[in-house]
C-alpha cells in the first residue's frame, strides 16, 4: 500500500489529486507534532481555567454566553457532534470522504486546532484501513465550518454514526472495531475542531477541478476533431494571433490544438481555394474559449492549494501568543467563489463543444458531410437525437452554473448571518462535469464519423490514434442502432482520459 507523507501548509495539489484519483492513505511529517501537542496543552489549561473560551467552556453559536461547568466540558463535545449530525441525502463518495479526511488533517496539523495527536492517528488509521465514514451529502450552507457532513464524519471517531469498512455498511464503534482501531471519547473543544472547517466544501471542490481539469484536456482533443471533421481551417491557431492577446490558457490551447493537427491530410487539401472565408466561431474561437476556461480553473486551483493547506476551525490556537482567538476561518467563501469559477468554466466548456456537435450533423454547415452523419439519411436518423441529448445537458448545466456565493441566508437564530453556500456549489461540480464528458463524448462520436467520411483523405497522427481508442468501444455507425451504449462508452473514454491519452503528446497541465 502507498501511504504518502504530507507537510501541512506544503502539500500540493499534485499530491491531493493523487490522493483522490488513486484513494492513497496518509500520514502527517512527524515535524508537526510538537506544534500540534503544544495547541493541545493550551486547551486543557484553557479548560481547567475560569476564563470563558468559545467552544472550551462555553455553549456553540447563540448559546456562547452559556458557561459549561468543567465536569461537563467532554459531554458538551458529544452532544455536539451528535445533535449536529443533520445531513440528509445520499452518501457522498468514498473518494471524497477520503480525500475530507486527509483535508481535516492537514488542518490539524498546523497546529493551531487544539486537539490531541491521538486524533490525528486515528485518522491516519481509518484512511489506511479502510474505514470510511458514511456522510450524507446535504445539510450544509458552507459556513461555521461544513457542520453537518462534518459531524457525521467525526461521529465515526467517537463509536457513533456508520461508515463502510470491505464493502459493508456497520455503525461506527463496529467499523472500527472491525478494523482493529478504539473510538476515543472527545476532550475540551475537540468536537468543535472537528466540525468547524471547510473541508467537505474544499473535498468537492477539488474534486471538480479535477474531474472538470480532465474535460478541458479532453475538450481540447475532440475540438481538433471536429475542425478536422468539418474540413476547417487551423489559420485561427498561428502563434501571432495568440501571443498578441497574451493569455496564458489560450496560447496553451492554440499550441496544442497545433501539435494535434500537424500533418492533416484533411487539412491540406484545402488549404488552397477554399471559398469560405472564416469558420462559425464554435471552431475558430476554440482557443480563446477553452484556453479562457483553462485559466479559470487554475485561478481556482490556485484558492483551492490554499484552502487545503489551511486552519480554517475556530477558535484557533495561537500559541506563539499564547492566546485562544475566536475568528471567522470557517466561512468557505474563497471555495465558494472558486467552485462558481469552475461551474462557469464547464458550462462554457460544454456550450461551445455542444455548437460543434450541432454544426457537424447540419449538411448546410458541415461542408458536404451527410445529415445527421448517416450514410443514408432518411432512412436511419444518425446522430440526430445525440445530438439532442447534449443540447438537453448544455442547458441543464448553464441553469446549475448560476452562482451559488450570492445566495446568502441567515442561520443559528441569526448569529451566522451571512453563509457562502460553497458546499451547494462545490457538490453541483460532480454533475456538471458527467454532463459535460456526455457531450465531449458524442462530439467525439461525431467527429470521428465526420472524419471517416473524408477518406481517403486522413487526419493527423495523434488524430488518428485518438479514432482507433475511440473505435475500440464505439464501432463506426452505419445503419441506426441502439445508441444508449455508445454515448455512454464514449463518456467513460472521456471521464477515465483514455481519450486524451490516446493522442499520445504533452498536455497542458492544471498548474505548470
Amino acid at each position: 500500500m502507498t501511504i504518502l507523507t504530507l507537510i501541512p501548509g506544503h502539500t500540493s495539489l499534485a499530491q491531493l489529486a493523487r490522493v483522490y484519483h488513486e484513494e492513497l492513505s496518509v500520514i502527517l511529517d512527524r515535524s508537526v507534532k510538537p506544534a500540534v501537542e503544544a495547541a493541545a496543552a493550551v486547551i486543557k489549561a484553557a479548560a481547567a481555567g475560569n476564563t470563558p473560551v468559545y467552544g472550551v467552556n462555553t455553549g456553540f453559536g447563540k448559546l456562547a454566553s452559556l458557561r459549561i461547568a468543567p465536569d461537563d466540558t467532554a459531554t458538551l463535545q458529544r452532544n455536539l457532534i451528535l445533535s449536529h449530525c443533520c445531513g440528509v441525502g445520499g452518501s457522498i463518495p468514498r473518494a471524497h470522504a477520503r480525500l475530507l479526511m486527509v483535508l481535516k488533517l492537514l488542518s490539524f496539523g498546523r497546529g493551531a486546532s487544539g486537539v490531541r495527536w491521538e486524533f490525528v492517528e486515528l485518522l491516519e488509521a481509518m484512511l489506511a484501513r479502510g474505514v470510511t465514514p458514511v456522510i450524507p451529502v446535504q445539510g450544509s450552507v458552507g459556513a461555521s465550518g461544513d457542520l453537518a457532513p462534518l459531524s457525521h464524519m467525526t461521529a465515526v471517531l467517537i463509536g457513533y454514526g456508520e461508515a463502510e469498512y470491505l464493502g459493508q455498511i456497520l455503525p461506527g464503534a463496529a467499523a472500527l472495531t472491525a478494523a482493529g482501531l478504539t473510538p476515543i471519547a472527545l476532550g475540551p473543544k475537540e468536537g468543535l475542531a472537528f466540525i468547524n472547517g471547510t473541508q467537505f466544501s474544499t473535498a468537492f471542490a477539488l474534486a471538480g477541478l479535477f474531474d472538470g481539469w480532465s474535460a478541458a484536456q479532453s475538450a481540447l482533443v475532440t475540438s481538433a476533431l471536429s475542425t478536422d471533421a468539418i474540413m476547417g481551417s487551423t489559420a485561427p491557431l498561428q502563434p501571432e494571433i495568440h501571443s498578441l492577446r497574451g493569455h496564458a490558457g489560450q496560447i496553451e490551447a492554440a499550441r496544442f490544438m497545433r501539435a494535434l493537427l500537424q500533418g492533416s491530410e484533411i487539412r491540406e487539401s484545402h488549404l488552397l481555394g477554399d471559398a469560405r472565408v472564416q469558420d462559425p466561431y464554435c471552431i475558430r474561437c476554440q482557443a480563446q474559449v477553452t484556453g479562457a476556461a483553462m485559466d479559470v480553473l487554475r485561478q481556482a486551483a490556485h484558492t483551492l492549494e490554499i484552502e487545503a493547506n489551511a486552519a480554517t476551525d475556530n477558535p484557533l490556537v495561537l500559541t506563539g501568543a499564547g492566546l485562544i482567538v475566536s475568528g471567522g476561518n470557517f466561512h468557505a467563501e474563497p471555495v465558494g467563489f472558486a467552485a462558481d469559477m469552475i461551474a462557469l468554466a464547464l458550462a462554457e466548456i460544454g456550450a461551445i463543444a455542444q455548437r460543434r456537435v450541432a454544426l457537424m450533423v447540419d449538411p448546410v454547415l458541415s461542408f458536404n458531410l451527410p445529415a445527421f452523419l448517416t450514410p443514408r439519411p432518411g432512412l436511419n436518423s444518425g446522430l440526430m437525437i445525440a445530438e439532442v441529448t447534449t443540447a438537453a445537458l448544455m442547458a441543464e448545466n448553464k441553469h446549475i452554473a448560476m452562482p451559488c456565493v450570492t445566495d446568502s441566508t441567515p442561520t443559528s437564530a441569526n448569529q451566522e448571518d451571512h453563509v457562502s453556500m460553497a458546499a451547494h456549489g462545490a457538490v453541483r461540480l460532480g454533475k456538471m462535469v458527467q454532463n459535460l464528458n456526455v457531450i465531449l463524448g458524442v462530439e467525439a462520436i461525431c467527429a470521428a464519423q465526420g472524419i471517416e467520411f473524408r477518406a481517403p483523405l486522413q487526419t493527423s497522427n495523434p488524430l488518428q490514434k485518438v479514432v482507433a481508442r475511440l473505435r475500440q468501444d464505439v464501432a463506426t455507425l452505419g445503419d441506426d442502432r441502439y445508441l444508449a451504449p455508445d454515448l455512454a462508452a464514449a463518456a467513460v473514454l472521456i471521464g477515465n482520459g483514455a481519450i486524451v491519452q490516446a493522442c499520445d503528446l504533452p498536455l497542458p497541465e492544471i498548474l505548470s
